[in-house]
């Protein structure tokens, strides 16, 4: 049976340099560094793509958000002589310098039709068409 001062040395030993993650010897094989360049490159490549594209989607759903606040700003300054119903249908009429909404449809009323809108659950007015030959950019821009 070991006395204490073995087993105490046989604790503070050091492992066998076989056990290394590492070569502790000049005669182990040479470590040679991985060339990461193409690995890098492909990389950069997809994150540029991907990043692109995200960026083409934001510039598409802000587009479209600035002309759904301004269909809305522009129904919401025009003249209403009633109280628009949820879920309806309705039109935008310009006569003169002024725009009216109304609920007659364009096929029933020759004044200058700008657009149908459908008045949603949180009162944002949803685009449904424009009038014929109508740019909203010049409606938007007045």
């Amino acid at each position: 049976m070991p006395g204490p001062d073995e087993g105490w040395r046989v604790m503070t030993e050091t492992p066998s340099r076989s056990f290394l993650p590492y070569p502790a010897s000049t005669l182990s094989p040479r470590i040679v560094p991985t060339d990461l360049s193409s690995f890098k490159s492909r990389g950069i490549s997809e994150v540029e793509r991907d990043l692109q594209q995200k960026l083409v989607e934001l510039r598409e759903q802000y587009l479209k958000a600035i002309d759904h606040f301004n269909w809305n700003k522009l129904v919401y300054e025009a003249q209403i002589q009633f109280e628009p119903v949820v879920g309806e249908t309705y039109h935008l009429y310009q006569s003169g310098g002024r725009r009216m909404l109304s609920m007659i449809a364009p096929d029933q009323w020759a004044m200058r039709h700008l657009a149908t809108f459908r008045l949603n659950v949180d009162r944002q007015w949803q685009l449904v068409s424009t009038g014929e030959g109508v740019d909203p950019r010049s409606l938007f821009n007045d």
